[in-house]
């Protein structure tokens, strides 16, 4: 099952359940999606494309508690919050830092990686191996100390 499939199936069943936090979540996640599949028209929509637009949304709900909880607004960071642990059932379990560091090191390896000049190629490498499953903000970082 697809991913957009299984977020249409847990729609109608929040529906069903009169979850109404659930539900008004998974909608404006599926309307993101609906807009990425309007923006590559006439190109179908793939599963990396639904991904990295849930990554998309969950990155800004990160951004938006962290604003919140500096601004004293718990509620709306609550919130925020709530609506993350919904959209992070989409995305791929996360790896662990120090798996992530090994594949970053390997990967060095692999491309013969001296200093800084070369990060691009280390992340683009790095997140393709990955395949979603490690945060971006984290491959960065582990890449920047390894190449130091």
């Amino acid at each position: 099952m697809s991913i957009k499939e299984q977020l249409m199936a847990d729609i109608k069943s929040a529906m069903k359940n009169k979850e109404s936090d659930k539900l008004a979540t998974l909608r404006f996640l599926h309307s993101a999606i609906k807009n990425k599949e309007i923006e590559v028209r006439p190109k179908e929509l793939t599963e990396d494309d639904v991904l990295s637009v849930i990554k998309k949304m969950v990155k800004q709900r990160k951004d938006s508690i962290e604003q919140y909880e500096g601004a004293g607004r718990q509620d709306l960071a609550d919130k925020e919050k709530a609506e993350l642990v919904f959209m992070n059932t989409y995305l791929p379990e996360q790896l662990s830092e120090e798996k992530v560091l090994s594949i970053v090191k390997e990967t060095i390896t692999e491309l013969g990686a001296k200093d800084m000049k070369d990060m691009g190629k280390v992340m683009q490498a790095v997140l393709t191996k990955t395949g979603g499953a490690a945060d971006n903000k984290v491959v960065s970082q582990l890449v920047k100390q390894s190449l130091n």
